[in-house]
């Protein structure tokens, strides 16, 4: 394949078209390899992005393998969701769905390979003991008593753990191969524990476990992986991994590349973390759509196509750095921006009486679906005598830079008329319960003689369709959340701000799958969780771009 066309904006592209120039390989395989033991969140969508980015770019292939070595933490509803979210976002893996757990018959006997090569030994050292036998970054480990013990005996307690001969912690395989070296990767790293547990893909077969390290190698040598990206955490890992493939017997050897992950501002990217939030019932769950998973962006109403242009604009580098909300919340602003149809809803209601209309009459008003593409459609919305305006685009009095409603002053009400408001009603507390007004039956659509300098949003009160609206900020308080010494010290109190409005009468049936941009107040969706026909629940997805910066301002 010539190579000639093909961008070589990041160090990865260009390592394979180098591979590819040279004939080091004559198709890319990659693979994406996630732990089912919690949903992903968007630093998972960097990768997938990249991995099966560089499948289609270079007409290779990617994999979908579970690392599925812990049987404690996984479970069926993470493997469904993974698999949801990766199609979601537009991919589709090769093949059929890979699991770690298909090859342990094989890493098994690779593990007795390495016994039988006197460079893996069976440890009855417990782990608090071999994490302080390890020693430090200052300080090189030392060996266990057990390091020594023949290949019999090695083989013979080995198979006495695959019986189920042991208790949990008992026992564990140990790679022999240098205590004292620099990387502490590399100082006997375990390979293999017990875990009586049972598995859901292998159920009770097999009642010791390998480890990542081990098992990662191996699975991507056994799938002709030609190259296995990572983060940048596991460079130091690097070692290791060639290690393994160094000293079995087999034919490929995958090479690693670390490139750094993704950090985003007033996240986390911990699913530790992130459950922490769900069992203190800081957040619903893993699809609350404050939280930072595919899942909770998507209920929250973000496209597949703005997660990937986030991706493609972040980049790949070996750089550690923290990206900015805006980014991500750009992305999506500019892709709804041209594909989200327009509505007007009302969040926080005061009553306007049109005092010069009759009280019978409904006038139908024809709408575009989008400003800028006819070819979205149009639909009919109602106005009649009684409306619904926000109480934050009328005052009383105002200096000239208020461009709304004010007393004695005329608006234009978006798609219809122009009002003036004359006087107002107030209760006893002096808020304002209704505004009458008069409004100029010659300007539907037309500017009248004199200039109007704002527009405002409004619904007819006798077809406005009730609902809940969820107004959504950062659920962190602070930018960096994981510098934190106490992650629910931080917890940001109005990450959530209900709102009860109406919505016109087209919403009536809002669908799950499309967002709206509600005229002036931000691009929102319905919540697939609570919202239904008799109950009308939409999340904000994000504000919009001049909202936000007044709100900033």
């Amino acid at each position: 394949m010539s190579t000639s066309k093909l961008r070589t904006n990041n160090f990865i592209y260009q390592i394979i078209n180098q591979d590819l120039e040279f004939g080091k390989h004559h198709e890319i395989h990659t693979r994406f390899p996630p732990e089912p033991n919690g949903y992903l969140h968007i630093g998972h969508a960097k990768s997938i992005c990249l991995n099966f980015g560089i499948a289609k770019r270079y007409q290779g292939q990617c994999n979908l393998r579970f690392d599925d070595t812990n049987p404690l933490k996984e479970n069926i509803e993470y493997i469904q969701s993974i698999k949801r979210d990766i199609q979601w976002l537009g991919f589709q893996w090769n093949g059929p769905v890979r699991y770690s757990s298909d090859y342990f018959d094989q890493l098994y006997q690779y593990a007795i390979e390495l016994i039988l090569k006197g460079l893996a030994y069976v440890d009855d050292l417990t782990p608090e003991q071999i994490r302080k036998y390890r020693g430090s970054l200052t300080s090189p480990g030392k060996n266990s008593p057990y390091r020594n013990r023949s290949i019999k005996d090695n083989l013979a307690l080995f198979e006495k753990m695959r019986n189920g001969k042991f208790a949990e912690g008992r026992s564990c395989l140990r790679a022999k191969i240098d205590m004292y070296s620099p990387s502490i990767v590399m100082r006997d790293p375990v390979l293999y524990r017990i875990k009586l547990a049972e598995h859901h893909n292998t159920g009770t077969k097999w009642c010791i476990y390998p480890m990542y390290d081990f098992t990662h190698c191996i699975s991507d040598a056994l799938e002709g992986i030609t190259h296995s990206l990572c983060t940048m955490e596991f460079q130091e890992n690097r070692r290791l991994y060639d290690w393994v493939l160094n000293n079995i017997s087999i034919t490929a050897h995958p090479r690693q590349y670390e490139f750094s992950r993704l950090n985003l501002e007033y996240t986390i990217m911990s699913k530790r973390k992130l459950k922490i939030l769900i069992t203190k019932n800081i957040v619903e769950g893993w699809d609350d759509p404050r939280m930072p998973t595919i899942a909770g962006l998507r209920r929250r109403g973000y496209t597949p196509a703005s997660i990937r242009e986030f991706c493609r604009r972040i980049g790949v580098t070996k750089q550690d750095n923290n990206i900015e909300m805006a980014l991500l919340e750009s992305s999506v602003r500019e892709d709804l921006n041209t594909i989200a149809p327009r509505a007007m809803a009302v969040l926080n209601p005061v009553t306007v009486v049109i005092q010069n209309m009759p009280s019978d009459t409904i006038e139908i008003i024809n709408v575009p679906n989008h400003p800028n593409k006819p070819e979205m459609g149009y639909r009919d919305v109602p106005f009649t005598k009684n409306i619904y305006i926000d109480k934050s685009d009328f005052r009383e009095e105002s200096n000239k830079n208020y461009k709304r409603l004010v007393l004695g002053q005329e608006v234009r009400l978006r798609s219809a008329y122009v009002i003036k408001a004359e006087h107002v009603d107030k209760d006893e507390y002096g808020n304002i319960t209704t505004i009458y007004c008069t409004y100029n039956h010659d300007t539907l659509k037309k500017n009248p003689s004199n200039k109007v300098k704002g527009v405002i949003h409004w619904v007819s009160v006798s077809y406005a369709i009730p609902a809940e609206f969820h107004l959504y900020d950062h659920l962190f308080s602070t930018a960096n959340p994981d510098a934190a010494e106490n992650l629910l010290s931080v917890i940001n109190s109005n990450s959530l701000i209900i709102r009860k409005g109406f919505v016109e009468y087209s919403l009536r049936k809002a669908t799950y799958n499309t967002t709206y941009q509600f005229e002036r107040e931000g691009y929102f969706c319905a919540d697939y969780r609570k919202s239904r026909p008799e109950h009308l629940v939409f999340n904000r997805t994000v504000r919009l771009r001049d909202i936000r910066t007044k709100i900033l301002a």
